[in-house]
Parts: structure tokens; sequence; C-alpha cells
């Protein structure tokens, strides 16, 4: 009678140990589109563990240009933004490291009209006098993230 109590707790003991392991959840994606508006892509990649890497860029038919390198993993997210958008300048807050060429941007006659306002106190908000025809495509993030290390 003892050998057989003893069978039965060591088999149920046995079943609380299964574990049934997910599959990774791999993904990996992108587009390229050039159209009335300027040429624009995306490519993002996801390795299962929750760390994404991606990229995207777009040109628009003024010369706008932005180029976007991003990484999101367990220190956070971070870009590396490229850009001669008028109203930004070389600064990088948080992890967000930016590199802006505005002198560079072509307007239509080749004057500049308006003024650039920069706001120190934004929060992901970004004034622009010369509203562009370009929208970034359904699901992708413009704004800056910021982070915080613990």
């Amino acid at each position: 009678m003892i050998v057989l109590m003893s069978a039965v707790a060591y088999a149920s003991h046995q079943g609380h140990h299964e574990h049934h392991h997910q599959p990774l959840q791999l993904y990996k994606f992108g587009y390229e589109i050039k159209d009335h508006h300027g040429p624009q892509h995306r490519h993002e990649h996801g390795d299962g563990y929750g760390n994404v890497q991606g990229s995207y860029d777009f040109s628009d038919h003024r010369g706008i240009h932005r180029q976007v390198q991003y990484v999101a993993d367990h220190h956070g997210f971070r870009a590396k933004v490229k850009t001669n958008e008028p109203g930004t300048a070389n600064q990088d807050p948080a992890h967000v490291h930016i590199h802006s060429n505005t002198h560079h941007a072509s307007h239509h006659d080749g004057h500049h009209h308006g003024h650039h306002h920069q706001d120190h106190h934004h929060h992901g908000h970004h004034h622009q006098e010369h509203p562009s025809s370009w929208s970034p495509p359904s699901g992708t993030c413009t704004c800056i993230s910021r982070t915080t290390s613990s």
C-alpha cells in the first residue's frame, strides 16, 4: 500500500513540471513606395524576445528628407534621426541622436519665407511653417520617445 501511494504522488508531482514553450514570434517586414509625394520606405524586424530594429525614411517633392534608424529593447527606445526639416537643430535629447541639415533644404522659389519656432519644452509635437503633404504610413511612429535609465 505504501508503494502504491508513493507511485501516485510521484506521478502527480511529475505532471506539475510540464513546460509549454511558445515558439518565438520572429518577424520581418518592409516596403518601398515611389509616388508623386516622393520616395519612402520602412523596414523592421523583431527577434521574438521583445527586441526590435528598424528604419524608415522619406523625401518629399520640396527636398525635405528624414531618415530614422531605431532600436527598441530592454534599454528602451533609441533613434538616430538625419533630417533637413525646417525647425530642427543638432540636438540629442534623451536617447535620440538628431543630425539636421536644415540649411540644405530646397524651396520652390529659392527664397525662405516665414520663421521657425523652436519650443524647448515640446513633448513630441513639431511646429513647422511649411506643412508637408506627406504623412507617414499608418502605424509608423514619427514622434520622439524619451527613455529613462534605472
